[in-house]
């Protein structure tokens, strides 16, 4: 299949400290299936009202239309109804905005029923207010970026029915989100700790939680791998994986649908019950890609909306990802308490991570030399198959051996223990 030729076009305001990233969208648009042909960006004091950018602007842009054979024009800030009506009319394109890319992305991503679900519902409550401007316009533009899902279906139906459609969703969600909380109820009751990663978008997410499944049973691994791929947003449903900690505990891993600067704020609250449950983990570990050219852009990106979606104080671990980039170029990555540098693809410094969150959630642990009698074999039996044990020797009164507590469970084993705490 053919792919839509793509125009992207930005305007930097003059004195923004917030730079319009074009190679992000063009991104986007990539990941959208679209391919960039040419971009452009103009500098002004302000946002044109009536075209985004100015008259003169918007008719080199239908030049640009025509000479380059341009079928998809991609604005990178929010367009309004009567602003993409007033484009249209002149350079006579297809004319998107950012906010309605990423919501086409989202559409192409979302698999279960309940990611389906936000997507429209997004798609739907940014339609609504713009059906005035857009209407006459998309009745004619056909498929494509930017009318997947209730665009091209939806349009032509009135603002009554959108509602009662939005209202419908929503009720499923609700439906949706009982099931949700029901699960985490059941985690909370087992007192299985919850670690979400977060990060911006093509961070490595999906890989590192791919990583961890690999690092205990290849063969389950396989059939429980996350779709993890070198681009934006390739993976948008959540995922929950149990994975074992060093010490011998169970912890839950969430990876969570990645953050992206100017992220719609449909898409934030349309996904607010998925996003909740960053609300309810133990630890946080905010994944960065350390090549990133915007890293320290996209890092305060993320930090905002961590704090604008949880409620309460939750520690934080920064772990830097993709330093199988960087390492030959000799560059230090000492890893600290508080920060680690991994490569996930590689496996690099996993094992260092899940001891630091083994640390932070579960506080310290080491080894003590027990002595378990005969007649309480359960006993050993229990640490055997869930604690790291070592030196096991068996005789006529039981059994001794040396095996790794947590502190907060060294009293229950003080009966047993022989000999002191060697870390």
């Amino acid at each position: 299949m053919e792919k839509e030729r793509c125009l992207l076009v930005a305007v930097q305001l003059s004195g923004s400290k917030d730079f319009n990233d074009v190679e992000e969208l063009g991104q986007l648009a990539e990941a959208a299936g679209g391919e960039v042909i040419s971009s452009i960006v103009q500098n002004r004091q302000t946002i044109d009202n009536r075209f985004y950018v100015g008259q003169g602007k918007v008719e080199e842009i239908a030049n640009y239309v025509k000479e380059l054979d341009i079928d998809t024009v991609i604005f990178n800030d929010e367009l309004s109804g009567s602003q993409i009506r007033n484009i249209e009319e002149v350079v006579e394109a297809k004319v998107i905005d950012r906010t309605t890319l990423i919501l086409d992305i989202f559409a192409r991503r979302a698999f279960t029923k309940e990611g389906q679900l936000q997507v429209e519902l997004a798609q739907l409550k940014y339609t609504l207010p713009r059906l005035v401007g857009v209407n006459k316009n998309l009745s004619r533009l056909g498929g494509g970026i930017g009318t997947r899902g209730p665009g091209e279906q939806k349009l032509e139906i009135d603002r009554r029915r959108i509602q009662e459609k939005i209202t419908d969703i929503q009720r499923q969600l609700e439906e949706l989100g009982k099931v949700r909380e029901t699960k985490r109820k059941k985690r909370m009751r087992d007192q299985v700790p919850i670690v979400s990663i977060v990060g911006y978008t093509n961070a490595g997410k999906s890989t590192l939680l791919n990583a961890l499944m690999e690092r205990e049973h290849k063969e389950e691994a396989e059939s429980k791998k996350v779709f993890a791929h070198n681009m934006l947003f390739a993976t948008l449903d959540t995922e929950l994986r149990r994975v074992k900690l060093p010490g011998g505990r169970m912890a839950i891993f969430s990876d969570t649908v990645g953050f992206i600067k100017k992220l719609p704020t449909q898409i934030v609250e349309a996904f607010q019950g998925t996003l909740e449950e960053l609300k309810y983990a133990d630890l946080i570990i905010h994944l960065i890609d350390i090549n990133d050219e915007n890293l320290l852009l996209h890092k305060e990106t993320t930090t905002k909306l961590i704090e604008q979606i949880t409620d309460k104080e939750i520690p934080v671990l920064t772990v830097y990802n993709k330093v199988d980039k960087i390492l030959n170029h000799k560059i230090t990555t000492v890893s600290t308490n508080n920060i680690i540098y991994i490569s996930a693809k590689n496996k690099y410094n996993i094992e260092l991570l899940l001891e630091a969150v083994d640390t932070e959630i579960n506080g310290m642990k080491g080894f003590y030399s027990l002595k378990i009698p005969s007649h309480q074999f359960k006993t050993y039996y229990w640490l055997y198959e869930n604690r790291l044990v070592e030196d096991v020797e068996f005789d006529g009164e039981g059994v001794s051996l040396k095996v790794l507590l947590y502190e907060d469970e060294r009293e229950q084993y003080e009966k047993f223990i022989t000999g002191g705490k060697n870390e």
